[in-house]
């Protein structure tokens, strides 16, 4: 679509031209039918005299476009993306009249209807830039503004936005009803939100740190609300609000904070300012495991944060992405580790976000921190492992570096003098210089300038009686990325207590800089059996273990008593098999010999999902059935070992029916659906009804009359999904076209069935069923890409990539797809290259493991 990518340097012209954006008053009409919706936008704004620009709105049809009382024509001035504005005075007012169409992509304002009882819900997601699909606007983040929402919609229905919610007043046509929200503060575009339909919803409230009341809300369709813990909601958002006003030194600077849990979102959750959309899984409607639990209070306390990280101070281009998101990751778990019940919360980050960080910075695309963003198609490939997990990592050492406290004193003094305001990484890291009375310029160069990872590596020498008489902690770095950086760390020694678990008896912190690091202050002690760098997880680097820890991590790893020492023995364990420096079958080993011990559930979660991988990937092909089938039968004995009714056994189980594909394992599988075979403890709700399904499905057991048949039982916006993943999984060639003619020719399915329906289209035992589809899908990309919004293609070009034909010619079909890529395709060459890498890592890992 022409004018599309806003580019930086075209929204730099454009904040040149337009001086003040005062405020929009958006009229929109939802009882027009199900296809479009009547945008009527008033924008009042302050520009260049005899100056030109441009607005942002897509649509599908314009009415009229009328600046400072003229009429301008229409079809000169509006191409269905932007509307030109010659002429502009001091002071202008600017109206549209548009009708815009609703969206089934998680994009603009979506339109969802509930199979469950025929209701409409829609609810908006505007970042990166997404407003202009649903009002005209200046669709940058420094163009801040007031906005004012006037909604017609049926009366029946609740509407929500930014501002507390106005008692709903009559419509003109029957049945209706306008909602006339009085204006927000100065807010960017991206941060706006409307949701309408017949919600339910829960209500609460809190007194602040101003003696302020504020309301609080928790809001779900209909047919989810008996399964809405709205309590559990409150109780972390009130810790939230506690702690961030006092760390922050900031009051909350909204009139409401309402929280609302819609269909088909592409992401975890948005940061509307007092009007936070959640994914709708995290409405638990079956037995969640603990795991997912503790990812919704982190969810729940980021949003939190970024009320004043983001909302109240905003980037001025989205090259500050990075901050805005790295930021409101570690607060998160800070809160949810200092605040609330989940005192474990830096194990999962270890486990979880850096894990993430390490992987996407060792991809091909990765990048500094910093990143340039020359347009809007660069923002959308950038919420990756960067910009969230490695930047948040690096916020993490930059508060070991200068103190925590004085990282917060730089805080406060950053939102005192920016509120309401944008700013750019400067303006942060003036405030914390100001604050700790340290020079950051080249720890920032160091960190957030460059890319890549740092391998840290311990250097003992000892005496015959085992006392050290040397100790250094090497740095490394890649060919590619050289950079060495300065890094706060700490080094752990672990011994066997009388119980026989290790235990740290020992903890040095320093500042590690250059390749090499003597530590004098560890010379003359007796060597440990187990030494750790990092420990504590304070610095951001991969880190191995000496020869005598690594023996003694891989027998006694479970013996280690503390979850954050554990983790990142586990991730050191996992990098050593993703690099190919230890064989996959070994680490297989390691996870089926400890894992039944970890007491965890983010790093079981994370240990299973890294388990499928090495199975599917890093194994060498000739030992891959093998080991998948003893796998599958290990985990169904922990399954069965488990405590009952443990979250364990329960994750054991969904792992064991994914890998379900010899006959006797897939007869448990049925067992356990059917009630015929049953694991003390282990409830079959309705979700694990549906993994069993699904991994029958895969496995030939059962066929499509029976997927009817467990839809028929739920047939809801979760079964649909998981109906449509168990359809797509069937091992036949038929139901991998049905599929493939479903997602990528008709195009035809929303984000949430296309998602499921690539999911179940590559869970095959057999990777030899996709073959044939290797070649279509390089055909198919490039218009894909072309035609479909971004949310829709990045789906297909990431899941239908064929990753499982593992082979030196689906690196040369890559290379030669690259090749023929233009320089305007920038976001498709960097996914495809990410696509890539997978295989050639994956071919490295089975050299090894042979």
């Amino acid at each position: 679509m022409p004018g599309t990518n806003l580019t930086r340097s075209e929204a730099q012209e454009r904040a040149k031209a337009i001086r003040r954006v005062d405020s929009y008053h958006v009229e929109l009409d939802l009882t027009r039918g199900d296809r479009v919706f009547a945008s009527r936008t008033t924008v009042r704004f302050a520009a260049q005299e005899g100056s030109s620009s441009f607005i942002d709105a897509i649509t599908d049809t314009v009415r009229s476009v009328t600046l400072n009382g003229e009429a301008l024509d229409v079809a000169r001035v509006s191409d269905g993306v932007r509307i030109q504005l010659p002429s502009l005075k001091g002071e202008n007012e600017l109206v549209v009249d548009a009708d815009a169409p609703y969206m089934n992509t998680g994009e603009g304002l979506h339109r969802f209807v509930d199979p469950a009882d025929g209701e409409v819900y829609l609810y908006t997601q505007f970042e990166v830039p997404d407003s202009r699909r649903v009002f005209a606007v200046f669709e940058q983040p420094d163009l801040k503004a007031a906005f004012r929402f006037t909604v017609t919609a049926p009366s029946r229905w609740r509407v929500v936005s930014n501002s507390p919610t106005p008692q709903p007043q009559p419509a003109g046509a029957p049945e209706a009803a306008v909602w006339d929200f009085p204006p927000t503060g100065r807010i960017s575009s991206y941060v706006t939100a409307l949701v309408a339909g017949p919600y339910e919803s829960v209500h609460d409230e809190l007194v602040n740190s101003a003696g302020r009341t504020i309301p609080l809300g928790v809001f779900a369709r209909r047919s989810l609300m008996e399964y809405l813990d709205a309590e559990n909601i409150f109780s972390l958002t009130k810790a939230g609000f506690e702690f961030y006003e006092r760390e922050f030194g900031c009051e909350y600077p909204f009139e409401k904070y309402d929280q609302l849990f819609v269909p088909e979102f592409n992401a975890g959750a948005m940061e509307n300012a007092g009007a936070v959309t959640i994914l709708e899984s995290y409405v638990f409607r079956s037995k969640p495991t603990q795991a997912t639990v503790e990812r919704r209070a982190i969810t729940v306390l980021h949003e939190l944060a970024h009320m004043w990280f983001g909302d109240l101070v905003t980037m001025r281009w989205w090259d500050d992405l990075w901050l805005n998101e790295s930021f409101a990751e570690f607060m998160s778990h800070l809160a949810a580790a200092e605040a609330t019940d989940f005192r474990h919360a830096w194990t999962t980050f270890a486990s979880v976000e850096k894990s993430w960080a390490y992987r996407q910075d060792q991809l091909p695309t990765t990048h500094p921190i910093f990143a340039d963003i020359t347009d809007l198609a660069d923002v959308e490939v950038n919420f990756d492992g960067i910009t969230y997990a490695k930047g948040a990592s690096v916020l993490k050492q930059l508060v070991a570096w200068v103190g925590q406290e004085k990282f917060m004193e730089g805080v406060r003094r950053y939102f005192a003098k920016h509120a309401w305001g944008n700013t750019v990484l400067a303006d942060l890291m003036a405030e914390l210089e100001a604050a700790s009375g340290r020079d950051l310029t080249a720890w920032g160069q160091a960190w957030l300038e460059t890319a890549g990872v740092n391998t840290l590596s311990p250097e003992i020498e000892t005496d015959d009686d085992g006392r050290i008489l040397r100790f250094a902690v090497s740095q490394s770095a890649v060919a590619e990325y050289p950079t060495i950086r300065p890094h706060r760390l700490a080094i752990g020694f672990y011994e066997h207590d009388g119980a026989g678990s290790l235990v740290r008896t020992h903890r040095t912190e320093l500042d590690v800089e250059g390749e090499l690091t003597e530590v004098p202050d560890l010379a003359g002690l007796r060597r440990p059996v187990l030494v750790l760098l990092n420990d504590d997880d304070l610095a951001f680097a991969k880190v191995r273990l000496d020869a005598v820890s690594l023996v003694t991590a891989t027998a006694g790893l479970k013996d280690i008593t503390e979850s954050l020492p554990r983790a990142l023995v586990w991730g050191s364990a996992w990098d050593g098999a993703r690099d190919g420096e230890s064989p996959a079958r070994g680490y297989v080993d390691l996870v089926l010999s400890n894992i039944g011990s970890e007491s965890d559930a983010s790093v079981v979660q994370t240990l299973l999902r890294q388990l499928a991988t090495t199975l599917d990937f890093y194994v060498a092909p000739e030992a891959r059935s093998e080991t998948k089938g003893a796998t599958a039968a290990r985990l169904w004995d922990l399954a069965r070992e488990a405590a009952a009714g443990s979250d364990s056994q329960l994750q054991f189980a969904k792992a064991f029916s994914g890998l379900a594909a010899a006959p006797e394992h897939l007869e448990a599988v049925a067992g356990l659906l059917d009630g015929s075979v049953e694991v003390p403890g282990l409830v079959v709700d309705q979700d694990l009804r549906w993994e069993f399904i699904a991994s029958l499905a895969a496995g030939g057991a059962i066929g499509q009359e029976r997927i009817d048949e467990e839809l028929a039982r739920d047939n809801t916006s979760t079964g649909q999904c998981a109906a449509a993943l168990a359809t797509a999984a069937r091992p036949t060639r038929e139901a991998k076209e049905e599929t493939w003619e479903a997602v990528v020719v008709r195009g035809d399915l929303s984000n949430a069935m296309q998602q499921a329906a690539i999911n179940g289209f590559v869970r095959a035992h057999d990777a030899g069923l996709l073959a044939p589809f290797t070649e279509r899908y390089f055909e198919a990309v490039p218009g894909i890409v072309a035609e479909r919004t971004h949310a829709l293609a990045q789906q297909i070009v990431v899941g239908l990539y064929p990753a499982r034909q593992t082979t030196p010619e689906t690196l040369e079909r890559t290379d030669a797809f690259l090749a023929s890529l233009r320089d305007d395709q920038a976001a498709l060459r960097r996914m495809m290259l990410e696509n890539r890498d997978g295989v050639a890592r994956a071919l490295r890992a089975q050299a090894a493991d042979r």
